[in-house]
């Protein structure tokens, strides 16, 4: 077997840094045709197409982002290499990409992360954003993964694969002095103001289902779409907060926050969204893997 062309695979990584043919063989001092004639031999060598051209742009396939983390990783081993006779510090790191729902629960992103968090060896970037924004950037690579509290609908022009990672109980927590009347649950959600998430969320629905069932015509002090808000406002006794106890654990901790009891048959889901690949990230292998043997 014939060995990797390095010259190929410097050509093959200026055009997809530039996304250019015209700019690469600018830069590099060729004519179009040669930088051309180059990426091809490279497709022919790996046995990949490795760009798909929209518009005038050159956008890297599957393989394409695969061949880019390796052509990176390659000349960052060269580098390494005159950095480390030079006696000069230098390190190379493997990096997951990772989206994530904007209301999300900062508790539960850390909690699935933790594992490879303070790596030497391993950076995460975190982008946080609307779902569709963020299922726009997994499709076309640019993410590895999507955190989300809801699984988006899969068809044949989406094929979305949720992954759960978790499912956490959703309780009624609050201030001690806010709980501490000896009122029963079904008092406490009647008589006391409610921070509440908003009705887009798969908690609402299933809180206001109970309610109908009650007959309970809630007092709304708040409803709120971001978790982060939510525990800031039930740790400030604006009302009793319907969360799930993730979202509030260091609180719950301290005493500074009290669960009153857990919602009955209401749970939140979290997902981990990815897209059948054939080039997977091995950490987000590594996560996934790792779920079922961690505490929820």
């Amino acid at each position: 077997m014939s060995e990797l062309n390095f010259h190929h695979l410097r050509y093959f990584h200026l055009v997809a840094r530039l996304g250019n043919l015209t700019r690469a063989a600018e830069q590099l001092n060729v004519s179009q045709s040669a930088v051309s004639t180059q990426i091809r031999l490279l497709e022919e060598r790996l046995g990949q197409p490795l760009f798909e051209r929209r518009g005038r742009t050159l956008v890297l396939t599957e393989a394409g982002r695969i061949a880019l983390d390796h052509a990176e990783t390659i000349f960052a081993t060269g580098e390494e290499l005159l950095n480390t006779l030079g006696e000069r510090p230098s390190s190379r790191r493997q990096v997951l990409r990772v989206g994530s729902l904007a209301t999300l629960s900062r508790n539960f992103q850390i909690g699935f992360l933790r594992p490879l968090l303070g790596r030497d060896d391993v950076e995460i970037v975190v982008r946080s954003g609307a779902l569709g924004d963020l299922l726009k950037n997994l499709e076309a690579q640019r993410l590895d993964v999507v955190l989300s509290n809801i699984a988006p609908p899969r068809d044949a022009a989406t094929p979305w694969i949720s992954h759960t990672i978790a499912e956490q109980p959703v309780s009624l927590i609050g201030t001690p002095e806010r709980t501490a009347s000896g009122a029963t649950f079904q008092e406490l959600l009647v008589g006391e103001p409610l921070i509440l998430p908003t009705v887009e969320t798969s908690i609402r629905s299933g809180v206001d289902a109970l309610f109908d069932r009650l007959h309970i015509r809630p007092r709304i002090a708040a409803e709120i779409d971001d978790m982060a808000m939510i525990r800031l406002l039930a740790r400030d006794g604006v009302g009793l907060a319907v969360v799930p106890p993730i979202v509030v654990k260091d609180e719950l901790a301290s005493g500074e926050l009290v669960e009153v009891d857990h919602f009955p048959r209401l749970t939140e889901i979290f997902y981990a969204v990815t897209l059948a690949r054939r080039f997977p990230n091995t950490l987000l292998r590594e996560l996934i893997a790792g779920v079922a043997d961690r505490p929820g």
